[in-house]
Parts: structure tokens; sequence; C-alpha cells
């Protein structure tokens, strides 16, 4: 005769299981028993203008009436820069052997970033300089620049 496949610890788990299972359920009948009654008024929500949630619809008199030609969907058109043709600096930086360089213009004093490419005419470091700038890739470069004379 085989020895049942029944174990103790397979019957206290088993134990575990229903007694979960009961309290589960009732917990399940205790809800249903304490709720107010969950219809469709008690789960709406309004907004109001100034986008506070509640749940007293808006007084109709204060609504404003908005045309659909007015509702703008998509990003505004970025306007173009204005950028003044020519530009005068000094050139801050320059590394003839890669190629490329910097540029601290005359009166912002903001640095720009130029490459050989660039170049008009060969410069060297702390030379005078007229450019253009141009957006580049990472922001805005100098091209066409060339020597200048004070």
């Amino acid at each position: 005769m085989a020895k049942s496949q029944v174990t103790f610890n397979k019957r206290e788990k088993e134990k575990k299981r229903l007694s979960k299972r009961l309290e589960k359920q009732l917990k399940k009948e205790d809800r249903k028993a304490n709720s107010s009654g969950g219809g469709l008024e008690n789960m709406l929500a309004f907004v109001d203008e100034n986008g506070v949630i509640s749940d007293t619809p808006q007084d109709p008199s204060t609504k404003i009436k908005i045309k659909a030609e007015n509702i703008e969907v998509s990003v505004p058109k970025k306007e173009r820069e204005e950028v003044p043709e020519f530009h005068k600096g000094k050139v801050e930086f320059y590394n003839d052997s890669k190629g490329f360089g910097f540029i601290k213009e005359n009166g912002t004093q903001e640095k720009y970033f130029f490459h050989v490419n660039g170049l008009i005419e060969e410069v060297y470091e702390n030379d005078q300089v007229e450019f253009m700038v141009e957006r580049g890739l990472r922001g805005l470069n100098a091209v066409n620049v060339k020597k200048y004379k004070a």
C-alpha cells in the first residue's frame, strides 16, 4: 500500500490559502455593504476656468464662447532672428593643425566657433577680424572670416 502524498506542510499551506481567500471575500462584501452607491453621478468631476476640480458643474452664464479658428494647435513659427551682416572681433584661439578656432566679438564679448572652411583669408591669434554669423549644429558659428584693419 502506497503512502499518502499529502504532507503536514501541504495541508498547512492549503489552510492558509483558504483563510486568505475567505478574508478577501469578507472584505469585498464589507466594502459593498458600506458603499454609498457608486453611480455615475458620484464619479463625475468638473473643471472650472481656473483648472480647479470640483463636484459641482460650472454656471452656464459664466461660460465664454471661443471660435474654433482662434485655437492654435501647432507650435508657432519661429521668427527670423535679426542678425547684423558683419560682426567685428578678435581671434582668441586658433589651432591651424586641426583647422578651428574661436572669435570673441568686440561689442558683446560673445565667443563664436569658426572652422578653416569658413575663412576667406589666413588668420592668426590676436588678429582683428570681420565675420558673419550663421547657425550651425551646435549654435552660432562665424563664417566668411577675414582680417579687419582698425
